[in-house]
């Protein structure tokens, strides 16, 4: 696990090695955030309601979710990602389209979300296509695709400030 500091080790935080046992791997990115256990308590709830069952579908979330890790270069968050992007259905053709910044590969309500998570991750107003997304989406989706641009953000910045890498 190659990192710019000391991860925790399970042994030291019973929770995160509740979290290791459960997923069967070791985390990196739970081992560094292990350094403030109260965050780390409050970070798998709070994921879980960002990216979990809403009113928007898995795979727009997902689609949003590698759009920004892509445009962070966040290669931890897109390693991690990509198993659950192929489990909601999204095709290979469809990850490099999202790696690239193909939207017209998707139709238009996901290209409008692809297209303002990139913008938002980039210029943090998302000015040129809010528009779109509310041809496509209601308020309550809105909100729930700009958390999950949000918590992509989030994780990208800590993972690559913190130089977290996924396993080789």
């Amino acid at each position: 696990m190659a990192t710019a500091l000391k991860l925790i080790d399970p042994s030291e935080n019973e929770f995160l090695a509740s979290l290791e046992a459960r997923a069967k791997q070791a985390n990196p990115f739970f081992r560094a955030m292990a350094h403030k256990p109260e965050v780390l308590k409050n970070f798998p709830p709070l994921y879980s309601a960002v990216v979990g069952p809403g009113a928007v579908a898995r795979r727009v979330k997902v689609l949003v979710y590698l759009a920004c890790s892509y445009a962070n270069t966040c290669p931890f968050c897109i390693a991690s990602n990509l198993p659950g992007a192929r489990k909601a259905g999204i095709t290979e053709d469809e990850i490099r389209a999202v790696e690239t910044g193909n939207n017209d590969a998707f139709p238009p309500a996901e290209r409008a979300a692809i297209a303002y998570a990139r913008e938002l991750t980039k210029t943090a107003h998302a000015k040129s296509t809010t528009e779109e997304l509310r041809a496509h989406y209601n308020d309550e989706q809105i909100v729930e695709i700009t958390l999950v641009v949000g918590i992509s953000n989030l994780t990208n910045r800590f993972n690559n400030g913190l130089g977290i890498l996924p396993e080789a």
